[in-house]
Formats: C-alpha cells, sequence, structure tokens
C-alpha cells in the first residue's frame, strides 16, 4: 500500500473510533447500552442488520466461494434474504408485541418469559459460546485482510498471526468504548462506505485491470471493462458462470446452518428491540434481505473470481484481499480497504456486545451481580467484553478458514436453540422441561459430531442430526407432560 493508502486507513479508523468515543458517553442506562434506547429508525436497523450479518467474515468468505466455485458462492447469501424475511414475516409482530409490555433486552429474555430461568440460562451460554465462534471469525477476516494488504509488502515472520492480534486490539477497543448505538450508527456509514468502495471502484478497476489497463486514470474506458469481462469469461471454467454449480447436499447444509440463525441470534433481537414499532422493525428486515441478495452476494464472488486468474497459487480466502493490495490504484485502494476493516469491525462489535449480553444481563446479574446499579452494570459489561476477545483471539489463531469458524458456530447455536425456540412461538404446549433437554441434545450432539470429525451420510452438515435429535426429544417430552398436566388438572 502506498502512503496515501495509509492515510486514508489511518484517518478513517481514527473517525469511526471517534464515534464509539462519543456514543460511549452519551450511554445513561442498559437499554442505552444494549437496545440502544428502543428508538432507532427502520433504515439504520436495516443497514446495520446486514452490516452485522454479512460483515467481514462473509465477505471474506464470499471471496474465497467465489474463487473456489464461481456465481453459485452466492446462494450463501441467498440463505440470509430467506432468514430475514421469514422473521419479518413470522416472528417479529410477536416478539416485538412481548417487547412493548416486557421490555426484552436479550433474546433469553424471551425465552425466560415463555419457558423458565433453567431454559434461559441454558440459552445464554449456548448464545454466548456461539457468539464467541463468531468473533473469532471476525477477527481471522481482519487478520486475513490486513495479512494480505496493509503488511503485504512487509516482511513478517507470521503475517497472519501478527495481523490477528493486532486487528484484535483494534477491535476490542472500539467494542468497549461503545454500545448498540454506537454500533447501529456506524454501521450504517461503513456499510455505505463498503457498497460503494465495491461497485464503484473495487469491481470496476479490478475489470479494468483484467482487460490490460496500466493505470493511467486518463486511460479509463469502457473498452478496458469489455476485456476484461472476456478475460474472465475466457480464463475461469464455464461452470463458474452457473448457478447450478453446487451439490445438493452443500445448499441444504448452508440453509439448514444459516436460515434457523436469523430466529435465535441475540444480535438480530437486539435490533428488533431497539426498532421504534413492529411496522418499523419488518421494513429493517425486508431492506437486509435485499441488501444480502443479490447485492452483497454477487459483487463478493465476483472479486473472488477475479482473484482466481491474478492470483490462481494463493489461498481461497486470501485472493480477495491480495486483490485489494495490488489490483486497485493508490487511494481508492486505502478507502476499499479501510471499507473491509470497518465491516469486520461491525460484526465483531455487534457480536461481542451480544456476547456481554448473554453473560451479564442472562446470567451474571440475575444469579451473581444482583441489586447493582446501571452504571456498574455497564463497567460489567465491558470487562466481560475484554474477557470474550481475548477467549476470541485463542479461537481465530485455531482454525483455517473463516467460513469455518462461522457455520461451526452456527451449527452449534441452531441445533440447540432453534426447536425450542420455534416451540415457544408456535405451539401451546411446549414445555420447559421438554426446551432445556432439547437444547442439550441438540447441541451436544452437533458439537461431539464437529470435534469427533465422523464421518456423516452423503456428507450432511452435524447441524441437521443436531436439530433432528432435538426434534425427537421436544415434541415427545413436551406431549407427554401436557398431557399428564391436563390430567391432574
Amino acid at each position: 500500500m502506498n502512503l496515501i493508502d495509509y492515510l486514508i486507513f489511518g484517518t478513517y479508523f481514527v473517525t469511526v473510533l471517534t464515534i464509539g468515543a462519543y456514543f460511549y458517553f452519551k450511554n445513561k442506562t442498559r437499554e442505552d447500552y444494549f437496545v440502544g434506547g428502543r428508538q432507532i429508525s427502520w433504515e439504520h436497523i436495516g443497514f446495520s442488520l446486514v452490516a452485522t450479518d454479512v460483515g467481514g467474515g462473509f465477505s471474506i468468505g464470499l471471496g474465497g466461494l467465489g474463487f473456489l466455485m464461481g456465481l453459485s458462492g452466492s446462494w450463501l447469501l441467498f440463505s440470509g434474504l430467506v432468514g430475514a424475511w421469514m422473521v419479518a414475516i413470522l416472528i417479529i409482530p410477536r416478539i416485538k408485541k412481548l417487547d412493548e409490555k416486557h421490555r426484552f433486552l436479550t433474546y433469553p429474555d424471551f425465552l425466560l418469559h415463555r419457558y423458565s430461568a433453567k431454559v434461559a440460562i441454558t440459552a445464554s451460554v449456548i448464545s454466548g459460546l456461539g457468539y464467541l465462534g463468531f468473533t473469532g471469525a471476525q477477527i481471522l477476516a481482519g487478520a486475513k485482510l490486513a495479512a494480505g494488504t496493509v503488511f503485504s509488502d512487509i516482511t513478517l515472520m507470521n503475517p497472519i498471526h501478527m495481523s490477528l492480534f493486532l486487528m484484535a486490539g483494534v477491535i476490542l477497543l472500539y467494542t468497549v468504548l461503545g454500545g448498540l448505538k454506537a454500533v447501529i450508527y456506524t454501521d450504517t456509514v461503513q456499510w455505505f462506505i463498503l457498497l460503494s468502495g465495491l461497485f464503484l471502484f473495487g469491481i470496476p478497476f479490478t475489470f479494468f485491470k483484467l482487460g490490460g489497463w496500466s493505470g493511467a486514470v486518463s486511460d479509463l474506458s469502457f473498452e478496458y471493462f469489455s476485456q476484461g469481462w472476456s478475460v474472465l469469461t475466457a480464463k475461469l471454467p464455464a461452470s463458474f458462470f452457473q448457478l447450478t454449480h453446487i451439490s445438493p447436499v452443500k445448499w441444504i447444509n448452508w440453509f439448514v446452518t444459516i436460515v434457523p440463525v436469523w430466529f435465535v441470534a441475540m444480535t438480530l433481537y437486539q435490533r428488533i428491540y431497539a426498532s421504534r414499532n413492529t411496522k418499523n422493525a419488518q421494513k429493517a428486515f425486508f431492506l437486509a434481505g435485499l441488501l444480502e441478495y443479490p447485492l452483497m452476494a454477487f459483487l463478493g464472488v465476483f472479486l473472488g473470481m477475479a482473484a482466481r486468474i491474478f492470483f490462481p497459487e494463493t489461498e481461497a480466502e486470501m485472493g480477495l484481499p491480495m486483490v485489494l493490495a495490488k489490483v486497485l490504484p493508490v487511494g481508492i485502494r486505502g478507502i476499499v480497504v479501510a471499507a473491509y476493516f470497518s465491516a469486520i469491525m461491525s460484526t465483531a462489535d455487534s457480536c461481542l456486545i451480544a456476547s456481554s449480553g448473554n453473560w451479564v444481563n442472562d446470567v451474571l446479574e440475575r444469579y451473581i451481580l444482583r441489586n447493582q446499579s446501571d452504571k456498574s452494570l455497564m463497567h460489567w459489561s465491558q470487562f466481560i467484553t475484554l474477557i470474550i476477545g481475548v477467549i476470541a483471539v485463542w479461537i481465530a489463531a485455531s482454525f483455517n478458514t473463516v467460513l469455518e469458524i462461522i457455520l461451526h458456530a452456527y451449527a452449534f447455536m441452531v441445533s440447540g436453540l432453534v426447536v425450542p425456540t420455534l416451540g415457544a412461538y408456535f405451539w401451546k404446549k411446549s414445555d420447559s422441561t421438554a426446551a432445556f433437554l432439547s437444547m442439550f441434545s441438540g447441541g451436544g450432539l452437533t458439537l461431539f459430531l464437529i470435534f469427533t470429525n465422523l464421518s456423516l451420510p452423503m456428507n450432511l452438515d452435524p447441524s441437521i442430526f443436531g436439530i433432528g435429535f432435538s426434534v425427537l426429544i421436544f415434541f415427545p417430552v413436551s406431549w407427554i407432560r401436557y398431557e399428564r398436566q391436563v390430567k391432574h388438572g
């Protein structure tokens, strides 16, 4: 990167951190910190939703999928559109009505209302651990981006690990300072910059370079863009331009792993609670779905496909960062790289706040930190956030790919939480004991299958078996206990 790029990059980071510090001093209560005072507009909520869900992890992961399989990699974010719209139609009218009455702060608050404290704390632990995985994925995404861009011209013994620790420091600093207001408002800025950076600069300049453009701005023309597209289609396999270049099993695994997360993700519940009313929350989720697919989905995979031509020997998820570092012109490079870093920060920030909310509001406050002031609980939240961040760094250092961490964390959360959560919304016979047992059985089986690396039929994702086991526990136990209660009056 050029000195101009570093200046743009540094200025952008200082600006984002300043916004985070500003809102830190504006926060007065836990409602400010965790749910933004419940008065945030739907536009900001929508942009924050997609920034949090896609962020840097899926952005880098999408580039890797484009590198490996072409346009079919975009199906990963189609699952995000489906999940967002299903929640808008099926869940938000129910949960927002309860929230307006009971003033929820977290996702387990809903389970406490519907089931019991035992179920709520179990969900808190599962959610809190799951968000450790998400945070680790974002830190690893930032490390890969830094190693391929900021430190690409600097000789380091282990650029990934060096970048990992530096990224963790920046993310933790921003997260400890900011609450949900800071997250949402900076997410809006970051998402606009990321989209404009990719759409206006990233994609065009990548295609210009593919077409033989030498680098002089005065020579820019549509001819270079057209030639770039011709090079892309000529050098990549024809299957890379087909949406059917994906196995049914992989498609099923993505949908079963990702779509249900929208029903149990703490970060999404916080944004529903932060919305002013039901209609605003629904509009935010509809907007987020459209921004994920097709817009972000195809931008990400196209850059990954181009990376395969420029750097065919590199590791798949390093291709996109290398395109940003080596292909984009001076100045533009700094803007786009800063935008990617900000996306990573926005998601990591949200994940850390979600996890600290689980541990502080749903565990520590109920059982240890009783009768504490709002200010004291905010300080505890910051301390717990720091601890979670340190553990997330260790998780990031233990995995090789961003998507690997994300999908493992998703699988764990989904298999433990989705069945009792849907039961709480749609089945009156749902029972607390059944919910508790299904959480342990579903999440436990999925973890066992993930870490034992057992060969599964048809290469199906472990979460499919975990969800199936959770269903087998939840519905029969709920039915038996309901009938027993009816019988004994």
